[in-house]
């Protein structure tokens, strides 16, 4: 059985006294591959999927700042994608890299984005699973009535006191939340088992990190039904290999957010999933890591062909 080493780790990019909680596991002389997790998320989203690329990646999963066990700063400010962007980098730093590859999910998408627009020189390559690029969500939470009702849930996010509602009765509400984005209604997917039901309210529950994990919505730039902005699609252009992988079931992030996405990433790859939801990466681990595996062997010729 695989083991995950975890550390607290303190960094150049986070305020005075403040660490980062990183899940790690593989062999560090291999190529680093950073997993960044979403909300109302944890490092353990990837989970799953890390034994069977242990072989060929030394991965590191953080807590972003807010969740979990990673330290918690008090500031809205301090949640806005450059700053959460600058962790990763000085995570790759603190591992000794120049470069790595990334894989993000939901608001960890969002960071990557973000990495991959303004340091793109710093990523060999990147794998997004169901985040929306940064110039198209802008435009459909202005303009789109499907993405802004499926996005809805954000305004209420950014409320003062949302943190406690979703913390109230055991996490009900949270998990509702995070059971009706899989589009599962009522019945709880195969893969919400007690153990990992247990193990994600102990990570909701933590002193802070729904405030933390919230104020990622007070610090968005852009909501449903924000009035129109004048935006350059120049701004937003991703200059790295880019995987994009979509759940196509996604209740909140509708597959309309991929329409246009080629003329901002030149080199795309897109894999649509017709029987996957927004928490793919619990759904479908081996479809996931093998997509990520075969991408990423493109761009390192020395990582080995097979998954372990």
């Amino acid at each position: 059985m695989l083991d995950f080493r975890f550390e607290l780790i303190a960094l150049p990019s986070l305020p005075s006294g403040m660490k980062l909680h990183v899940a790690s596991c593989g062999d560090p002389c291999k190529p680093l591959l950073v997993l960044l997790h979403g909300f109302p998320e944890y490092w353990a989203a990837w989970a799953d999927v890390m034994p069977l690329l242990a072989n060929d990646f030394h991965m590191i999963a953080p807590d972003l700042r807010g969740f979990n066990l990673s330290s918690k700063p008090a500031a809205v400010k301090d949640y806005r994608a450059a700053a959460v962007a600058a962790d990763v980098l000085a995570l790759i730093d603190h591992f000794g890299h120049d470069k790595a590859f990334v894989a993000a999910h939901d608001w960890g998408g969002a960071i990557a984005w973000k990495l991959a627009i303004s340091d793109h020189q710093r990523i060999k390559a990147l794998a997004i699973c169901n985040a929306p690029h940064p110039y198209l969500f802008a435009k459909a939470l202005m303009g789109n009535q499907a993405q802004q009702k499926a996005s809805a849930y954000m305004n209420w996010l950014r409320k003062p006191g949302s943190e406690d509602a979703l913390l109230a009765d055991d996490c009900a509400l949270t998990e509702k939340f995070f059971l009706g984005v899989a589009g599962q209604g009522k019945r709880p997917p195969i893969w919400w088992t007690e153990l990992r039901r247990a193990q994600y309210k102990a990570a909701w529950t933590q002193p802070g990190a729904m405030l933390g994990g919230t104020h990622y919505y007070r610090a968005a730039p852009w909501y449903p039904g924000q009035a129109e902005q004048p935006l350059n699609a120049q701004d937003f252009m991703v200059k790295c290999p880019s995987l994009v992988i979509w759940g196509e079931d996604d209740q909140a992030l509708l597959p309309l957010l991929l329409d246009g996405l080629d003329e901002l990433v030149p080199d795309l790859r897109i894999e649509r999933l017709s029987r996957a939801s927004h928490w793919l990466l619990h759904e479908h681990p081996v479809m996931i890591a093998q997509m990520l595996r075969d991408y990423f062997l493109q761009h390192q010729a020395n990582v080995p062909a097979s998954i372990g």
